[in-house]
Formats: C-alpha cells, structure tokens, sequence
C-alpha cells in the first residue's frame, strides 16, 4: 500500500490544510537543538560539525515548516499493489509446476511448497504484483513467487480478508461490481468527476479482475496499466507459428538431403 500526494482537491470537498495554523516543524527542533550542542568547527574525530539538515521527518502538519501562506490544498489517493486475480491470468498459463491455482473463491494462489523459483510468472504478470523473495534463506524461501493470496487461509474457514477497515470488502462478483458503480456515482455527485472503477470490465483484456478498485485518477497516476492485456493471449498463435516454422525447416532438410543422393 503506497500514497500518492497530488496538490489538488478533490472535487468540490476541502481537504483543510489550506490557510491552516503553521507552527515548527520536529526537522527544526531538532536541527536547532543538534547546532546547540556543537561548539567548534571540527569534532574530536576531524569531522565538521557545522549545523546541516538531517531531513527528519516532521511530526506536524505537512507544510507547517514553510508557514500558511504557502500551503495549499492537496490529496494522498491510495494506491494498493495488490493481486488482481483476472479472469484470465498468465501466471497460471506459464507456472511449469503447478504451483499456482485457481482456488474455489475464484482467487489465484502460490503454493510455496511446489513453487521452483523459475520466475515465468513474474515476467507474465501484466501489473508486475508477483515478485521473488529475496535474502530468505532461514526458511529455505529464498526465490520463491510470492504475491497476494486474498487471505486464502481465511476464506477457507469461513472468514473474509482481514481488513480493519473493511475497505477490502468480499463477496460475489456481480455485487460487488453493482456497489462499486453506486460509489462512483457518488463521487461523481460530489464534483470527483474523475472517478473510475478498475478492473470491472469482464471485457478487458484480463476478462475482468477478481478485485476491482475505485481509482480517483488515471490508472497510470495508481501505477497501473490503462488497458492491460493477458500476456499470453497470443501464445498458443506462436506454437503454432513456430510448429509451422520447424516443419518447413525439416522438410527443407528433407528434400535437401533427398536432392543430395546420387
């Protein structure tokens, strides 16, 4: 989960930082306080100790340092890496191993215990949400796919995803997609005239995501695809090139070494 800071509002709402009281920020406290301290040019150990800033962050309001004049208005929409569980995913297309599943809730799962380290499905993710674990040797983990699993463990015994907040919410498909459009409409009343669902077309080019989110800007803005395509949609088109390509050649040997008798 990352934030993604935009200096604008957000359709016709206030953020209410605009104009607010400003006051010191903990950079300059502690700043302050580490110039304080030091009395000479140079420390014991040569070094200099002349006051710079650390960039620690501050524990005020963002924009509390430079004063209210110069703040303005601004969003932090959420943007959530998480697994989109297409319709049609590659990832199952190429895993060699059979580590990756489609479960009974319709969710795609890694199996660690099967899973090789080979890394196809990394490179056939179209929203690059798989990745390889890295430095995890203790547990024998180390390369393994790893992504979202939707809390699987969960589902299985009757619960939904852990969320405290409940903005991950878990049901059938249809419905969720029917209560995603009425929030769009919403927002849509509301002046965020931009506001878009992602990932509930079952048109698109991954028939339609397992988990659609209601995106406040572009996808691109959320670091998504715009129009993101099943990465093997053209495979089975290229074994067939390819089988056509090898019996051409086997039949050129063929007749070419058939030519070469005497």
């Amino acid at each position: 989960m990352a934030f993604i800071e935009q200096p604008k509002p957000l359709g016709r709402q206030q953020s209410g930082f605009k104009d607010a009281p400003a006051g010191p920020s903990a950079a300059d406290a502690l700043n302050r306080a580490s110039g304080e301290a030091l009395t000479g040019d140079r420390s014991m150990l040569g070094t200099d100790t002349a006051k710079v800033s650390l960039g620690m962050p501050s524990f005020d309001l963002p924009g509390a340092s430079s004063g209210a004049e110069s703040r303005t208005d601004f969003r932090w929409p959420m943007s959530s890496d998480v697994c989109k569980h297409c319709t049609h995913a590659a990832c199952l297309d190429v895993c060699p191993t059979g580590s990756l599943f489609r479960t009974e809730f319709g969710t795609v799962v890694v199996q660690e215990d099967i899973c090789n380290g080979c890394g196809y499905c990394v490179a056939a993710c179209p929203f690059g949400v798989i990745d390889r674990r890295v430095g995890d040797k203790v547990t024998k983990h180390e390369g393994l796919a790893q992504k979202c699993t939707l809390c699987y463990d969960r589902l299985e015994v009757g619960k939904t995803p852990a969320c405290p907040t409940e903005s991950i919410q878990f049901g059938d498909v249809e419905e969720l997609r029917q209560r995603a459009e009425r929030r769009r409409h919403s927002l849509h009343a509301t002046g965020v005239s931009q506001a878009r669902l992602y990932g509930a077309d079952p048109d698109d080019g991954v028939g339609g995501a397992g988990a659609m989110f209601l995106l406040l800007d572009q996808p691109e803005v959320h670091g998504r695809p715009p129009d993101p395509v099943v990465t093997t949609r053209d495979l089975l088109d290229m074994w067939k090139k390819a089988a056509l390509a090898a019996a051409t050649l086997a039949a050129g040997l063929i007749a070419s070494f058939l030519g070469a008798r005497p």
